[in-house]
């Protein structure tokens, strides 16, 4: 049996509305910039939302099964040598898992509980 590793994508929401609307998307300003989409691991989403979206809410959490993105998906250093994964094309709103509303409560943004 199959366990499908979840890595995640934080949007703003009009960044995730224009998802949306399009069908697929290069990223956020500073995916474009840097020539790859951002990506988290359960592990890493929480201190990524700490640190590039602090105080920001009405933001989505979107889940994506790492091995559907193919050799376009690369695991690199960043933070402190932790391996993130960074994907090298546009993602389709077809790749993902799940999405959910990523708000902003007193100690922080509010995860789902089940996030694996």
């Amino acid at each position: 049996m199959r366990i499908a590793m979840l890595i995640y994508k934080i949007f703003r929401r009009p960044e995730w509305e224009a998802l949306q609307d399009q069908g697929d998307t290069d990223g956020a300003p500073i995916d474009l910039a840097d020539g790859y989409i951002h990506f988290s691991t359960a592990g890493q989403a929480r201190e990524t939302a700490a640190k590039h979206f602090a105080g920001q809410d009405d933001l989505v959490l979107a889940a994506v099964e790492a091995d559907t993105l193919g050799d376009a998906l690369k695991w690199e250093p960043s933070r402190g040598g932790a391996l993130f994964p960074h994907l090298y094309r546009r993602l389709s709103l077809a790749e993902i898992a799940w999405s959910a509303p990523l708000s902003l409560g007193p100690e922080g943004h509010d995860f789902p509980q089940d996030m694996a």
